[in-house]
């Protein structure tokens, strides 16, 4: 039983059928995630761009270039791409070709979408495990010039996988229930 915006065709299974319980808590808890996932990559983006100001100043007025930006920046980065992909995974505004999907007749269409989640959660769930055991086998090591933990480096990498995979069985959850309402940025224009 595979429904929604990919099989209907006028209007939303919304209209006609309830909701589960659990979706309306889920759909919360997510968009949260999600919410947090911008702030916290918002934030580490002026963060990066206040320190690499400094970087300018101490490197040519002050004369005294400082040498733990770069490694600072390299975690800043880190966390601006891994949990902005997260985000872009929930939000449906991640990188994707939708063309193939599109020009394909409606059942193949939702086939795709059900195989794309599927891959999705599959990726984040291996993210999430091998990105453990990389935090784990790197968390001794210290980053040169700022002594953090190297394992600071992969536990982006770490978090975006819990997501991904959370994110995507989210949408194929709401997909079988009939309740997926993405839309593909070709559809809109």
């Amino acid at each position: 039983m595979v429904a929604g915006r990919f099989i209907q065709k006028g209007g939303h299974m919304n209209e006609y059928k309830k909701a589960p319980a659990f979706l309306r808590p889920m759909d919360r808890a997510f968009d949260f995630l999600s919410r947090a996932c911008v702030l916290i990559a918002g934030i580490a983006l002026v963060c990066m761009t206040a320190i690499f100001a400094w970087l300018v100043f101490g490197r040519y007025v002050l004369n005294n270039t400082p040498t733990w930006v770069e490694q600072v920046s390299l975690l800043l980065v880190m966390v601006i791409a891994f949990l902005g992909a997260a985000a872009g995974v929930h939000n449906h505004t991640h990188l994707s070709v939708v063309i193939f999907r599109n020009i394909v007749p409606t059942p193949v269409r939702t086939l795709f979408v059900i195989v794309s989640d599927v891959l999705m959660a599959g990726f984040g769930a291996m993210m999430f495990w091998y990105g453990i055991e990389l935090t784990k086998f790197k968390w001794n090591t210290l980053i040169p010039l700022i002594q953090w933990s190297e394992g600071l480096r992969s536990l982006p990498l770490t978090i975006c996988g819990a997501l991904l995979f959370l994110f995507s069985v989210g949408h194929l959850i709401r997909l079988v229930l009939g309740r997926d309402e993405r839309q593909d940025n070709i559809d809109q224009g």
